[in-house]
């Protein structure tokens, strides 16, 4: 979509919701006959929607070093996942792109688990048309600044703040 303005998409806050507006958008653009190339920061488990959006043609990366939470990480096991997830973001920005989908952008900014330059460089510098979609909680200042659409998830109740535990195809 050469010559159009693509726009930028900050999905945030604290509550469910972030990523399956994200892959929501992302089928809507599959649909739409757009490229979309989606990058996975924090997250190495299978989710649901995973092989769908590959069978669809999105080019998916995704991945970290063990299957620790970030602050349960080894200085050795944030440096892999920083080098694993920074050469994702690289290849994913080699690829044609009309949506560009960076889910736990902003938690890999805020652990510094990406090449911030580069991360901050795949929004602000985007190819014509190339809609961008970020999501996490707690947003840098320039996003906040950056992104067209706002869209803050707020967390009122929880079904894990009764035990209940992550569901497949609900929660993941």
């Amino acid at each position: 979509m050469t010559g159009t303005q693509g726009l930028v998409h900050l999905y945030c806050g604290d509550g469910k919701g972030k990523t399956t507006a994200a892959m929501g958008l992302a089928l809507r653009a599959l649909g739409s006959g757009r490229s979309v190339v989606i990058v996975q920061f924090l997250k190495g488990g299978q989710s649901g929607e995973i092989p769908l959006l590959d069978s669809l043609g999105a080019r998916i990366f995704r991945g970290k070093a063990g299957t620790k939470f970030s602050f349960q990480m080894s200085e050795e096991e944030k440096a892999e996942t920083l080098a694993l997830q920074t050469e994702n973001l690289r290849h994913a920005l080699s690829c044609e792109a009309g949506l560009l989908v960076l889910d736990e952008a902003c938690s890999a900014w805020q652990t510094g688990l990406v090449d911030r330059a580069l991360l901050q460089k795949a929004v602000l510098e985007r190819p014509d048309g190339q809609e961008v979609v970020l999501t996490g909680r707690n947003p840098p200042e320039w996003l906040w600044e950056a992104a067209d659409y706002i869209t803050e998830m707020s967390c009122r109740h929880h079904p894990y703040e009764r035990g209940i535990p992550a569901r497949k195809g609900v929660e993941f």
